[in-house]
């Protein structure tokens, strides 16, 4: 089976990703139920008002403190390289499945890379003005000024998680082999060879075609 196939993900790595969702999931509603009052019905889904303005915040650090060891596993495989400019602006023909002659890429393509680091930014933003908005323990520090600020950032950078996530879900549905390979952890070496060449090329140690040599005369 492993000859046939490669690890993409291990089984930490698996069960990080899945945390991060399920919390992701949770942070979301009881945030969507906190954010206007025809959403307050979410609230249920949580004891309750009183309860989910409890839960919130905390649900909240600890979707960040899990996506930061997704950020330690992976930050080094979102570095951009030159292959990723050409590959966006040949875009076009990825969408349309039509790879020959689309640069080949690593472990991730730079739609993804561009997706990790908006995510990292978001989480970061959550984070600092959900510190200065959580009234039990950090808003008593700042003016009222501040907070009424960190409240809009705070929506903001939420609805652009949101968006984020939606696209990250579509994407992985719509490249097939994605959620399987982090459902089970391992992709085909036709699926590795397809989307990520050069990192199929590194964890393989196959060597690229090399073009025909030309005999002179």
């Amino acid at each position: 089976m492993s000859r046939k196939t490669i690890l993409r993900y291990t089984s930490n790595q698996r069960t990080n990703h899945w945390l991060v969702a399920i919390v992701f999931f949770m942070a979301g509603l009881s945030g969507l139920a906190l954010f206007h009052p025809a959403l307050f019905w979410l609230s249920n889904l949580f004891g309750g008002g009183p309860w989910t303005r409890i839960l919130h915040p905390f649900m909240g650090v600890v979707m960040f403190v899990l996506f930061l060891g997704l950020v330690f596993r992976f930050w080094r495989a979102n570095y951009f390289i030159a292959n990723d400019r050409l590959w966006l602006r040949r875009i076009d023909r990825v969408m349309r499945n039509e790879e020959e002659g689309v640069p080949a890429i690593g472990k991730y393509n730079p739609g993804q890379k561009l997706l990790f680091w908006t995510l990292l930014l978001c989480m970061l933003g959550l984070l600092l003005t959900g510190l200065v908005i959580w009234r039990a323990y950090f808003s008593d520090y700042f003016g009222i000024t501040t907070i009424r600020w960190a409240m809009l950032l705070h929506a903001l950078a939420g609805f652009v998680l949101i968006l984020c996530i939606i696209v990250h879900i579509y994407a992985g549905i719509w490249i097939k082999g994605s959620v399987s390979a982090m459902m089970h952890g391992r992709v085909s070496r036709a699926w590795a060879k397809k989307h990520h060449e050069l990192w199929y090329r590194e964890v393989t140690r196959d060597e690229a075609p090399q073009p025909p040599i030309r005999k002179k005369g």
